[in-house]
Protein backbone atom coordinates (compact mmCIF):
# COMPACT_ATOMS: atom_id res chain seq x y z
CA UNK A 1 0.00 0.00 0.00
CA UNK A 2 1.47 3.27 -1.05
CA UNK A 3 0.16 7.09 0.58
CA UNK A 4 -0.32 9.47 -1.87
CA UNK A 5 0.92 13.39 -1.17
CA UNK A 6 0.25 16.46 -3.64
CA UNK A 7 1.62 19.30 -2.96
CA UNK A 8 4.72 17.43 -1.56
CA UNK A 9 7.90 19.62 -2.82
CA UNK A 10 6.36 22.62 -0.87
CA UNK A 11 6.52 23.77 2.52
CA UNK A 12 4.52 21.83 4.52
CA UNK A 13 4.37 18.85 1.97
CA UNK A 14 7.69 18.33 2.26
CA UNK A 15 7.87 18.21 5.85
CA UNK A 16 5.27 15.25 5.45
CA UNK A 17 7.39 12.82 2.82
CA UNK A 18 10.50 13.55 5.26
CA UNK A 19 8.76 12.37 8.44
CA UNK A 20 6.80 9.75 6.51
CA UNK A 21 10.16 8.11 4.90
CA UNK A 22 12.12 8.64 8.44
CA UNK A 23 9.48 7.24 11.14
CA UNK A 24 7.25 4.75 8.54
CA UNK A 25 7.92 1.25 6.32
CA UNK A 26 5.25 2.72 4.31
CA UNK A 27 6.00 3.73 0.20
CA UNK A 28 5.68 6.91 -0.74
CA UNK A 29 4.48 8.48 -4.15
CA UNK A 30 4.29 12.67 -4.13
CA UNK A 31 3.37 14.47 -7.12
CA UNK A 32 4.08 18.42 -7.24
CA UNK A 33 4.14 20.70 -10.17
CA UNK A 34 6.84 22.10 -9.16
CA UNK A 35 5.92 25.85 -9.87
CA UNK A 36 7.87 28.92 -7.88
CA UNK A 37 7.95 27.65 -4.28
CA UNK A 38 8.18 24.04 -4.91
CA UNK A 39 12.25 22.65 -4.72
CA UNK A 40 12.85 19.25 -4.69
CA UNK A 41 16.05 19.66 -2.79
CA UNK A 42 13.83 20.15 0.68
CA UNK A 43 13.18 16.64 0.55
CA UNK A 44 16.37 15.86 1.76
CA UNK A 45 17.45 12.50 2.43
CA UNK A 46 14.06 11.47 1.77
CA UNK A 47 15.06 12.13 -2.17
CA UNK A 48 17.22 9.08 -2.32
CA UNK A 49 14.63 6.83 -0.38
CA UNK A 50 13.43 3.42 -2.80
CA UNK A 51 10.46 4.28 -0.85
CA UNK A 52 9.83 7.59 -2.30
CA UNK A 53 8.31 7.87 -5.81
CA UNK A 54 8.27 11.16 -7.16
CA UNK A 55 6.18 12.36 -9.96
CA UNK A 56 6.46 15.71 -11.87
CA UNK A 57 2.63 16.74 -12.54
CA UNK A 58 0.07 19.33 -11.99
CA UNK A 59 -3.40 18.28 -10.39
CA UNK A 60 -5.40 20.03 -12.94
CA UNK A 61 -4.03 17.15 -15.23
CA UNK A 62 -7.19 14.89 -15.19
CA UNK A 63 -5.18 12.73 -17.50
CA UNK A 64 -2.19 12.00 -15.55
CA UNK A 65 -4.01 11.77 -12.37
CA UNK A 66 -5.88 8.83 -13.06
CA UNK A 67 -2.91 7.13 -14.57
CA UNK A 68 -0.98 8.10 -11.23
CA UNK A 69 -3.44 6.28 -8.89
CA UNK A 70 -4.15 3.52 -11.42
CA UNK A 71 -0.08 3.07 -11.19
CA UNK A 72 0.49 3.77 -7.44
CA UNK A 73 -3.05 2.38 -6.33
CA UNK A 74 -2.85 5.04 -3.12
CA UNK A 75 -4.64 3.94 0.65
CA UNK A 76 -4.76 7.09 0.91
CA UNK A 77 -4.05 10.93 -0.15
CA UNK A 78 -2.44 13.78 1.28
CA UNK A 79 -3.90 16.59 -0.23
CA UNK A 80 -1.65 19.59 0.25
CA UNK A 81 -1.10 20.89 -3.52
CA UNK A 82 -2.27 24.65 -3.20
CA UNK A 83 -1.15 28.19 -4.58
CA UNK A 84 -1.08 29.80 -0.53
CA UNK A 85 0.85 33.29 -0.73
CA UNK A 86 -1.94 36.01 -0.17
CA UNK A 87 0.37 38.63 -1.59
CA UNK A 88 0.45 36.70 -4.96
CA UNK A 89 -2.68 35.98 -4.84
CA UNK A 90 -3.89 39.93 -4.85
CA UNK A 91 -1.47 40.19 -8.02
CA UNK A 92 -2.86 36.90 -9.96
CA UNK A 93 -5.87 35.44 -8.01
CA UNK A 94 -6.93 33.67 -11.26
CA UNK A 95 -3.85 31.21 -10.80
CA UNK A 96 -5.16 30.59 -7.21
CA UNK A 97 -8.65 29.72 -8.45
CA UNK A 98 -7.21 27.56 -11.57
CA UNK A 99 -5.34 25.34 -8.63
CA UNK A 100 -6.81 25.69 -5.84
CA UNK A 101 -10.80 25.76 -7.07
CA UNK A 102 -10.15 23.31 -10.48
CA UNK A 103 -7.13 21.02 -9.22
CA UNK A 104 -9.28 20.41 -5.87
CA UNK A 105 -12.28 19.68 -8.23
CA UNK A 106 -10.45 17.40 -10.70
CA UNK A 107 -8.56 15.41 -7.64
CA UNK A 108 -12.06 14.77 -6.45
CA UNK A 109 -13.31 13.56 -9.60
CA UNK A 110 -10.71 11.21 -10.09
CA UNK A 111 -10.41 10.44 -6.22
CA UNK A 112 -14.26 8.72 -6.28
CA UNK A 113 -13.84 7.14 -9.26
CA UNK A 114 -10.92 5.23 -7.96
CA UNK A 115 -12.52 4.55 -4.90
CA UNK A 116 -15.60 3.18 -6.03
CA UNK A 117 -14.01 0.69 -7.91
CA UNK A 118 -12.00 -0.67 -5.04
CA UNK A 119 -12.84 -4.13 -3.34
CA UNK A 120 -14.56 -2.99 -0.17
CA UNK A 121 -11.78 -3.56 2.34
CA UNK A 122 -9.83 -1.34 0.41
CA UNK A 123 -12.87 1.26 -0.07
CA UNK A 124 -13.47 1.21 3.41
CA UNK A 125 -10.03 1.76 4.51
CA UNK A 126 -9.26 4.30 2.04
CA UNK A 127 -9.61 8.17 2.95
CA UNK A 128 -9.07 11.47 1.14
CA UNK A 129 -7.45 14.11 3.47
CA UNK A 130 -7.65 17.78 2.62
CA UNK A 131 -5.04 20.32 4.00
CA UNK A 132 -7.08 24.24 4.73
CA UNK A 133 -5.85 26.94 6.52
CA UNK A 134 -7.73 29.38 9.16
CA UNK A 135 -7.83 32.04 6.57
CA UNK A 136 -10.81 30.87 5.40
CA UNK A 137 -12.33 32.44 8.53
CA UNK A 138 -11.26 35.35 8.07
CA UNK A 139 -9.88 38.17 10.67
CA UNK A 140 -10.64 38.10 14.19
CA UNK A 141 -11.63 40.64 16.91
CA UNK A 142 -8.77 41.63 19.25
CA UNK A 143 -10.69 39.62 22.14
CA UNK A 144 -12.72 37.05 19.98
CA UNK A 145 -12.92 33.47 20.46
CA UNK A 146 -10.35 31.39 18.81
CA UNK A 147 -11.88 29.74 15.64
CA UNK A 148 -13.15 26.24 16.15
CA UNK A 149 -14.55 23.99 13.45
CA UNK A 150 -17.63 25.42 13.57
CA UNK A 151 -16.98 28.78 13.28
CA UNK A 152 -18.40 30.14 9.91
CA UNK A 153 -16.56 31.20 6.63
CA UNK A 154 -15.37 34.27 5.87
CA UNK A 155 -12.50 35.14 3.76
CA UNK A 156 -11.08 38.10 2.59
CA UNK A 157 -8.51 37.55 -0.17
CA UNK A 158 -8.59 35.58 -2.97
CA UNK A 159 -6.25 33.14 -1.47
CA UNK A 160 -8.69 32.39 1.52
CA UNK A 161 -11.85 32.77 -0.83
CA UNK A 162 -9.94 30.26 -3.28
CA UNK A 163 -9.57 27.91 -0.65
CA UNK A 164 -12.84 28.20 0.91
CA UNK A 165 -14.22 26.89 -2.00
CA UNK A 166 -11.88 24.13 -2.30
CA UNK A 167 -13.42 23.30 1.22
CA UNK A 168 -16.73 23.15 0.59
CA UNK A 169 -15.83 21.13 -2.57
CA UNK A 170 -14.56 18.26 -0.41
CA UNK A 171 -17.72 18.70 1.85
CA UNK A 172 -20.04 18.26 -1.04
CA UNK A 173 -17.92 15.17 -2.19
CA UNK A 174 -18.26 13.55 1.62
CA UNK A 175 -22.12 14.29 1.98
CA UNK A 176 -23.29 13.77 -1.87
CA UNK A 177 -21.28 11.03 -2.84
CA UNK A 178 -19.73 9.59 0.36
CA UNK A 179 -15.87 9.95 -0.26
CA UNK A 180 -14.37 9.31 3.07
CA UNK A 181 -12.43 12.91 3.15
CA UNK A 182 -11.03 14.48 6.48
CA UNK A 183 -10.05 18.05 6.76
CA UNK A 184 -7.63 20.27 8.68
CA UNK A 185 -7.31 23.85 8.73
CA UNK A 186 -3.88 24.62 10.28
CA UNK A 187 -2.72 28.47 11.38
CA UNK A 188 0.49 30.15 10.09
CA UNK A 189 3.46 27.17 10.05
CA UNK A 190 6.96 28.22 9.82
CA UNK A 191 10.35 26.22 10.12
CA UNK A 192 13.45 24.69 7.68
CA UNK A 193 12.59 24.67 4.29
CA UNK A 194 10.60 27.54 4.34
CA UNK A 195 10.17 29.67 1.01
CA UNK A 196 11.69 32.75 1.90
CA UNK A 197 8.40 34.94 0.60
CA UNK A 198 6.92 34.15 3.77
CA UNK A 199 7.60 36.61 7.28
CA UNK A 200 9.82 34.40 9.51
CA UNK A 201 12.49 33.23 6.42
CA UNK A 202 12.33 36.42 4.64
CA UNK A 203 13.13 38.37 7.70
CA UNK A 204 15.65 36.15 8.85
CA UNK A 205 17.14 36.25 5.21
CA UNK A 206 17.46 40.23 5.04
CA UNK A 207 18.91 40.05 8.49
CA UNK A 208 21.85 38.30 7.24
CA UNK A 209 22.37 39.78 4.13
CA UNK A 210 21.86 43.49 6.15
CA UNK A 211 18.81 44.29 4.06
CA UNK A 212 15.46 46.14 5.67
CA UNK A 213 13.18 44.25 7.39
CA UNK A 214 10.07 44.93 5.50
CA UNK A 215 7.00 45.18 8.30
CA UNK A 216 3.41 45.40 7.06
CA UNK A 217 1.42 48.64 8.12
CA UNK A 218 1.94 48.84 12.32
CA UNK A 219 3.03 45.53 12.75
CA UNK A 220 0.00 44.57 14.82
CA UNK A 221 -1.48 42.27 13.19
CA UNK A 222 -1.46 38.63 15.46
CA UNK A 223 -0.75 35.22 13.93
CA UNK A 224 -1.00 31.42 15.39
CA UNK A 225 2.42 29.97 14.73
CA UNK A 226 2.69 26.59 13.95
CA UNK A 227 5.98 24.64 13.74
CA UNK A 228 6.02 22.47 10.99
CA UNK A 229 7.07 19.01 12.37
CA UNK A 230 4.19 19.50 14.65
CA UNK A 231 1.79 20.17 11.37
CA UNK A 232 3.12 17.39 9.98
CA UNK A 233 2.55 14.96 13.05
CA UNK A 234 -0.77 16.39 13.21
CA UNK A 235 -1.69 15.39 9.59
CA UNK A 236 -0.66 11.44 10.05
CA UNK A 237 -2.25 11.26 13.25
CA UNK A 238 -5.76 12.58 11.09
CA UNK A 239 -5.02 10.20 8.46
CA UNK A 240 -4.76 7.61 10.83
CA UNK A 241 -7.10 7.91 13.31
CA UNK A 242 -9.56 10.70 12.37
CA UNK A 243 -13.02 9.99 11.98
CA UNK A 244 -13.96 10.10 7.84
CA UNK A 245 -16.51 13.42 7.29
CA UNK A 246 -14.79 15.63 9.95
CA UNK A 247 -12.49 18.48 10.54
CA UNK A 248 -10.05 19.25 12.76
CA UNK A 249 -8.42 22.53 13.55
CA UNK A 250 -4.63 22.97 13.73
CA UNK A 251 -2.90 25.48 15.80
CA UNK A 252 1.04 26.31 17.56
CA UNK A 253 -1.07 27.79 20.96
CA UNK A 254 1.68 30.57 20.18
CA UNK A 255 -0.38 34.05 19.11
CA UNK A 256 2.40 36.84 18.32
CA UNK A 257 2.34 40.12 17.15
CA UNK A 258 4.23 40.35 13.53
CA UNK A 259 6.51 43.02 15.32
CA UNK A 260 6.83 41.05 17.90
CA UNK A 261 7.99 37.68 15.52
CA UNK A 262 10.66 40.14 13.74
CA UNK A 263 12.10 41.68 17.54
CA UNK A 264 12.33 38.15 18.81
CA UNK A 265 14.28 36.87 15.25
CA UNK A 266 16.42 39.98 15.85
CA UNK A 267 17.38 38.97 19.04
CA UNK A 268 18.14 35.15 18.36
CA UNK A 269 20.30 36.54 15.55
CA UNK A 270 21.94 38.92 17.38
CA UNK A 271 23.16 36.04 19.62
CA UNK A 272 24.05 33.64 17.08
CA UNK A 273 25.45 35.92 14.39
CA UNK A 274 26.64 39.30 15.49
CA UNK A 275 26.31 41.78 13.16
CA UNK A 276 28.32 44.45 15.17
CA UNK A 277 24.93 46.34 15.79
CA UNK A 278 21.30 45.11 16.95
CA UNK A 279 19.67 43.74 13.99
CA UNK A 280 16.32 45.53 15.05
CA UNK A 281 17.77 48.71 13.58
CA UNK A 282 16.75 47.32 10.10
CA UNK A 283 12.98 47.32 10.70
CA UNK A 284 11.15 49.07 8.19
CA UNK A 285 7.43 49.93 8.31
CA UNK A 286 6.06 50.05 4.52
CA UNK A 287 2.72 50.51 3.33
CA UNK A 288 0.04 47.07 4.53
CA UNK A 289 -1.24 44.93 1.87
CA UNK A 290 -4.72 44.97 1.16
CA UNK A 291 -7.55 43.44 2.95
CA UNK A 292 -5.21 42.37 5.45
CA UNK A 293 -6.75 40.26 8.36
CA UNK A 294 -5.92 41.75 11.54
CA UNK A 295 -6.07 38.50 13.38
CA UNK A 296 -6.19 34.75 13.18
CA UNK A 297 -6.24 32.67 16.05
CA UNK A 298 -7.04 28.32 16.25
CA UNK A 299 -8.49 26.30 18.91
CA UNK A 300 -7.38 22.59 18.48
CA UNK A 301 -9.48 21.38 21.22
CA UNK A 302 -11.02 19.00 19.77
CA UNK A 303 -8.03 17.41 18.03
CA UNK A 304 -6.09 17.19 21.57
CA UNK A 305 -9.64 15.76 23.13
CA UNK A 306 -10.09 13.14 20.51
CA UNK A 307 -6.76 11.94 19.23
CA UNK A 308 -4.56 13.10 21.95
CA UNK A 309 -2.64 15.71 19.80
CA UNK A 310 -0.45 19.00 20.98
CA UNK A 311 2.14 21.06 19.57
CA UNK A 312 5.77 19.77 21.09
CA UNK A 313 7.28 23.19 20.33
CA UNK A 314 6.80 26.42 21.92
CA UNK A 315 7.50 28.92 19.99
CA UNK A 316 10.61 29.96 21.55
CA UNK A 317 11.84 26.38 21.21
CA UNK A 318 10.95 26.61 17.28
CA UNK A 319 11.93 29.79 16.23
CA UNK A 320 15.06 29.44 17.71
CA UNK A 321 15.55 25.59 15.75
CA UNK A 322 14.32 27.74 12.74
CA UNK A 323 17.40 30.58 12.96
CA UNK A 324 19.90 27.84 13.47
CA UNK A 325 18.45 25.96 10.53
CA UNK A 326 18.89 28.89 8.02
CA UNK A 327 22.37 29.71 9.12
CA UNK A 328 23.46 26.32 8.69
CA UNK A 329 21.97 25.45 5.46
CA UNK A 330 23.21 28.58 2.79
CA UNK A 331 23.81 25.96 0.06
CA UNK A 332 19.67 25.64 0.12
CA UNK A 333 19.00 28.93 0.93
CA UNK A 334 21.24 29.79 -2.95
CA UNK A 335 18.90 27.40 -4.19
CA UNK A 336 15.36 29.11 -4.08
CA UNK A 337 16.90 32.53 -4.30
CA UNK A 338 16.43 32.09 -8.28
CA UNK A 339 15.77 35.38 -11.18
CA UNK A 340 11.81 34.82 -10.34
CA UNK A 341 12.45 35.02 -6.85
CA UNK A 342 13.86 38.33 -6.61
CA UNK A 343 11.59 39.59 -9.10
CA UNK A 344 8.99 39.06 -6.90
CA UNK A 345 9.81 40.29 -3.79
CA UNK A 346 11.00 43.96 -6.03
CA UNK A 347 7.29 43.42 -7.34
CA UNK A 348 5.58 42.94 -4.18
CA UNK A 349 7.99 45.02 -1.53
CA UNK A 350 9.75 47.37 -4.12
CA UNK A 351 5.95 49.81 -4.58
CA UNK A 352 5.52 49.98 -1.17
CA UNK A 353 7.02 53.25 0.59
CA UNK A 354 8.46 53.39 3.99
CA UNK A 355 6.15 54.92 6.12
Amino acid sequence: MTLLVTGSAGFVGTCVVRQLIAETDEPVASVDALTYAGNPLSFGPAAQSPRHHFEHADIRDEARMRAIFKHYQPRAILHLAAETHVDRSIHAPAEFVSTNIVGTLTLLQVAQDYWRNLPEPRRNAFRFQHISTDEVFGSLAPEAPAFEETTAYAPTSPYAASKAGSDHLVLAWQRTYGLPTLMTHCSNNYGPYHFPEKLIPLMILNAVDGKPLPVYGDGQHVRDWLFVEDHARALRLVLEHGTPGETYNVGGAAERRNIDVVNMLCSVLDELQPSGAPHARLITYVKDRPGHDRRYAINFGKLERELGWRPRESFETGLRKTVRWYLANPGWVASVRSGGYRNWLDKNYGSREAE
